[in-house]
């Protein structure tokens, strides 16, 4: 089990239910295999850098976890396919 800093980005028109409902089961993903969420700071909407895919803010969340590479990997899979996130980053504490 490794630590691990995470943080994406969903769009800022998905609805708070929709976006709860993203948040939740990335959180339950990290969670497989005895992975622990140590903390779950919502930054809130915030505008980006520069556009993503025509976005010019972006609802932020940052997730301190410690878990398995494996459970990393699939959160990465899935934040790829998901048209919701505009963009995501893991670093490895």
């Amino acid at each position: 089990m490794n630590k691990y800093e995470i943080m994406f980005i969903v769009r800022p028109d998905v609805e708070d239910d929709a976006r709860n409902t993203i948040i939740e089961g990335f959180k339950k993903i990290l969670t497989n295999d005895n992975g622990v969420i140590d903390n779950v700071n919502e930054w809130g909407l915030r505008d980006l850098a520069y556009e993503i895919k025509d976005y010019a803010k972006g609802y932020y969340v940052v997730v301190d976890t410690t878990t398995a590479p494996a459970n990393i990997a699939e959160f990465e899979r899935l934040s790829r396919i998901n048209a919701n996130i505009l963009r995501h980053l893991t670093l490895r504490r």
